[in-house]
C-alpha cells in the first residue's frame, strides 16, 4: 500500500477512475465491478468513477461526489489501456475545466500502458484458452494474434505490438501478429486471412480489451468467418482482460505513482508533441474534449439482451439512424464507435484508404464503404 498521506498529514485525497462509457450494459456493469474491486485496495481513500460519454455517472458527477466528501485534492486515473486521444485530450480537458471552475486541484495519472501486470493478465486469459484445447499442438506450431482497439495515434498502436511481442516471447509461440478492430490497419478479418498463409496449425486470437463491447463481439464474428474458410486450422478465442486481479493491481500502482509524483507519459512518440512520421500535422493540436454532445447520455442499447453482439453493424460499418428499441443512435457505434462518423471533429487519419484498414476517418460527410 502506498503512503496515501505522503503529501500532507492534513490533506484529504480522493481517487477518480475515468472511463470512456458505453451503451453496452455489460461493459458498464463490468467497469463498475472493477471499481468495486479496487476500493478496498485503496482504502481509506474515497474512490469514485465517471465516464466521458454514453453512461452515468459522468466525470463531473464523480468529481462532485468526491468534493462532497471533503477531499482537498483528487487523483484522476484514466481507465485506458494506452494513451491516445481520450487519455491525452478528452479527459484532461474535462478535469482542467472542473479545476478552473472550482479551484479543486486534480493530479492526473498515467494510463495502464505496457506493464508487467497487464501483460500477465493477458497471458492468463490466453492460458485459459490453451488449457481448454488439445494439448498435442505445441506452442511452436501455434500463432498468437493480439487484437488492439486501433487508434489514429501511432504511439498507442505501437504499444499493442509491444504487448504482442512480450506475450509471444513469454509463451514461446511460433509466431505473433498484431491486428486492430478499427481506425487503423490491418483489421481483424483481412489480418487473419493473411496470417493463415503462414501455415500454423493453431491460431489464438486474443482481444486486448478491458471490457465487453461491440468490438469484442465483432472480433469473435470475424474470427469465425475466417475459421469457416480454413477448417484445417484450429482457432482459439481468448477472453478479454476484464477485472482480472492484475488489472486491479495496475490501477492501484497508478494511484501510487501519482502520490509519488511519478506520472510521466511517453512524449517522445506522442503525435501531439513530436514530429512523428506521417502525423506531423497533429503537433500542437488543441487539447479539448469532443464528447459534450453525448456526455451523460445514459440510454442503453436494447437491440441485444445484455452483451452487445454487434448485430446493428455486423461488418463494422455503422448503420445510419439504426433503431435500438425506441431510440435512434444516428451512426454511433456503441462505446467502441469509429470516430469521424458522429460529429467529433477528429483530424483525418492519413492512412484511411489502406486496403487492409477501414475508411472510417477518410470523410466526415459520408459513411465508409466496406
Amino acid at each position: 500500500m502506498g503512503d496515501f498521506n505522503a503529501r500532507s498529514s492534513n490533506e484529504r485525497l480522493g481517487v477518480l477512475i475515468c472511463g470512456h462509457g458505453s451503451r453496452n450494459r455489460l461493459a458498464v456493469e463490468e467497469f463498475a465491478q472493477m471499481v468495486e474491486a479496487l476500493r478496498p485496495r485503496l482504502a481509506p481513500l474515497p474512490v469514485e468513477h465517471g465516464y466521458l460519454e454514453f453512461a452515468r455517472p459522468v466525470l463531473r458527477d464523480g468529481l462532485e461526489a468526491l468534493r462532497a466528501q471533503g477531499v482537498d485534492r483528487i487523483l484522476a486515473i484514466p481507465a485506458m489501456l494506452f494513451a491516445a486521444g481520450h487519455a491525452k485530450n478528452d479527459i484532461p480537458s474535462v478535469l482542467n475545466t472542473y479545476t478552473a471552475e472550482t479551484g479543486l486541484p486534480i493530479d492526473y495519472g498515467r494510463e495502464l500502458g505496457v506493464d508487467r501486470l497487464m501483460v500477465a493478465a493477458a497471458g492468463a486469459r490466453i492460458q485459459d484458452a490453451l488449457d481448454g484445447a488439445d494439448a498435442t499442438v505445441p506452442l511452436s506450431e501455434t500463432l498468437l494474434v493480439v487484437v488492439g482497439r486501433g487508434s489514429s495515434d501511432p504511439d498507442a498502436n505501437s504499444n499493442v505490438a509491444k504487448v504482442t511481442r512480450m506475450l509471444v516471447e513469454g509463451f514461446g509461440f511460433g509466431w505473433g501478429e498484431t491486428v486492430y478492430s478499427g481506425v487503423t490497419f490491418p483489421l481483424v478479418e483481412p489480418g487473419l486471412r493473411h496470417v493463415v498463409r503462414l501455415g500454423f496449425r493453431r491460431v489464438v486470437v486474443a482481444p486486448y480489451f478491458l471490457f465487453s463491447g461491440v468490438l469484442v463481439s465483432r472480433i469473435r464474428q470475424h474470427t469465425e468467418r475466417v475459421a469457416v474458410d480454413h477448417p484445417d486450422v484450429e482457432f482459439l478465442s481468448a477472453g478479454y482482460l476484464g477485472d482480472h486481479p492484475k488489472v486491479v493491481e495496475t490501477f492501484k500502482e497508478r494511484v501510487d505513482e501519482v502520490i509519488r509524483g511519478d506520472t510521466a507519459m511517453n512524449c517522445s512518440l506522442c503525435k501531439y508533441r513530436a514530429q512523428v512520421l506521417g502525423f506531423e500535422q497533429d503537433v500542437g493540436r488543441a487539447q479539448e474534449s469532443h464528447h459534450h454532445h453525448v456526455e451523460g447520455l445514459a440510454e442503453s442499447c436494447t437491440l441485444c439482451e445484455l452483451e452487445c453482439t454487434g448485430a446493428c453493424q455486423p461488418d463494422g460499418i455503422p448503420i445510419p439512424m439504426h433503431q435500438h428499441g425506441d431510440h435512434a443512435h444516428g451512426s454511433h457505434n456503441h462505446s467502441d464507435h469509429d470516430h469521424g462518423e458522429h460529429g467529433h471533429h477528429h483530424p483525418l487519419y492519413p492512412h484511411a484508404d489502406h486496403p487492409l484498414g477501414p475508411r472510417t476517418l477518410g470523410s466526415t460527410d459520408s459513411l465508409p464503404t466496406p
